[in-house]
């Protein structure tokens, strides 16, 4: 026996024809409050010292998964979040209060981009749930840090750090563990209002369904996993024909699919070359994803008036040589459905536990660095290429090299920095040392 429970994800389609599964947003972390200038003027104590007050620090733009929530609809309603800013300080020591954080709730398996690049800052899934995506800027010192023996009196007092900005742009792919693909009208629906209490609108015509749904599949005796329903593909979806390119990002995270095709051509269509082409759409989109483990479900045998066998045979033919297994189903009367699912659960029982995480390539707290001067330069004493200044500096004290992440990072930012170029300008070659304020590597193109 088996059972099948579906959550449907909403997808809301406005006027601009938008789906709720991406938002564009603005956030603003506090600015730090401003240090604060003043003396103590008491009673007998005719010249009192300095005694202004520290600023408080701005607040942090958080991101956090609130796993009721299943689309990116409120970004919709709402583009602009900020968080508080620090107060400044006060006379008598009195510290500024530190600005409130705002905390932005986010469903499972949302991207965060920088809008502009696209490229990942983080996302949020797996162990993921919770990140500090800007911090507030620090308060700054009230003047009674800055009297000394000399200046007993200082009327400066430091300035709060700038508020941090960014434009985000939130995509979200959902986490499932099976991709359910295939043309318009090969029975995905049917499939789903059988086997589950999902009851989605079926109708003969292209992409009745305009919602991926989720479902937990529970076996008995075997493990459970996630389906992904995706809406049926067309030829071109890939360069983004009809609407299947808004959804082929939900199939991201899978690590199998189940192929489902009209075997009994009620269309008029050759089941082969549907599967052919909807392999190849998969294939435009994304190299890694057309190499992930798929099943043929050959769909509809109910519905054939002759060659039954004969049509099956071919299907099997033409793909199971090339390790993929064709399963014939009815979605209608619920015919080898049971022995699709134990074989996508065996399946999935060979593939890695590892979640499939989205990769961070734009790092916020470094772009706080971007103006700061560096220099490249060749030490001909030592025979060494020294690259310093304050962006370096705080480069390497922000990264791990110890780690790969750490050190993938860093190698980009070499690159994307330019300096890498500007190394090769000054003649370095493979073997060279650089030198990076006690970092020693050497160079390999």
């Amino acid at each position: 026996m088996f059972e099948i429970r579906f959550l449907d994800i909403i997808y809301v389609r406005g006027d601009d024809m938008a789906f709720a599964d991406r938002a564009e947003i603005y956030v603003r972390s506090g600015k730090g409050g401003d240090g604060h200038v003043s003396f103590r003027r008491e009673k007998y104590v005719p010249n009192g010292g300095p005694d202004g007050g520290d600023g408080g620090n701005g607040g942090d733009v958080i991101f956090e998964v609130d796993e009721g929530k299943n689309t990116l609809t409120d970004f919709r309603h709402i583009r602009k979040y900020c968080a508080q800013d620090g107060e400044c300080g006060g006379k008598k020591n009195c510290h500024g209060k530190n600005g409130s954080d705002i905390i932005i709730k986010v469903p499972k398996g949302t991207i965060i981009k920088e809008a502009e690049s696209g490229k990942v800052i983080t996302d949020m899934s797996g162990d993921h749930t919770r990140i500090v995506l800007l911090t507030g800027g620090h308060g700054g010192n009230g003047n009674q840090h800055y009297a000394t023996s000399t200046m007993q009196a200082p009327k400066y007092a430091q300035p709060g750090q700038e508020a941090r900005e960014l434009n985000l742009s939130l995509e979200l792919k959902v986490i499932a563990d099976v991709g359910l693909v295939g043309f318009p009208n090969v029975g995905k629906s049917t499939l789903l209002s059988r086997i589950s209490n999902a009851r989605p609108e079926i109708a003969n015509y292209h992409f009745t369904t305009l919602s991926p749904h989720l479902g937990v599949v529970d076996l008995d005796g075997a493990g459970g996993f996630v389906v992904a329903d995706i809406p049926g593909l067309i030829e071109g979806a890939s360069e983004g024909v009809g609407l299947g390119y808004e959804f082929l990002r939900h199939i991201e995270r899978t690590k199998v699919y189940i192929h489902l095709v009209d075997a009994a051509s009620t269309e008029g269509r050759d089941p082969i070359e549907d599967i052919r082409i909807i392999n190849q759409e998969l294939f435009k989109y994304s190299e890694d994803l057309a190499k992930r483990p798929q099943v043929i479900a050959a769909n509809k045998i109910d519905a054939f008036l002759e060659n039954a066998e004969e049509t099956i045979q071919k299907i099997k033919d033409a793909y199971e040589p090339e390790g993929i297994k064709v399963f014939p189903i009815s979605a209608v009367s619920g015919a080898g459905i049971k022995e699709l699912l134990y074989y996508v659960s065996d399946l999935l029982k060979e593939q890695p536990d590892e979640p499939v995480i989205f990769k961070q390539e734009y790092f916020p707290e470094l772009e706080r660095f971007a103006d700061e001067p560096y220099t490249v330069s060749y030490d001909e004493d030592n025979k060494v290429y020294k690259i310093e200044g304050p962006r370096i500096e705080k480069m390497l004290g922000y990264t791990n090299l110890d780690s790969e992440k750490g050190f993938t990072f860093f190698q980009n930012f070499l690159k994307d920095t330019g300096i890498l170029e500007e190394l090769e300008g000054l003649g370095i070659q493979d073997g060279d040392t650089v030198c990076m304020y006690g970092h020693e590597f050497d160079y390999y193109k």
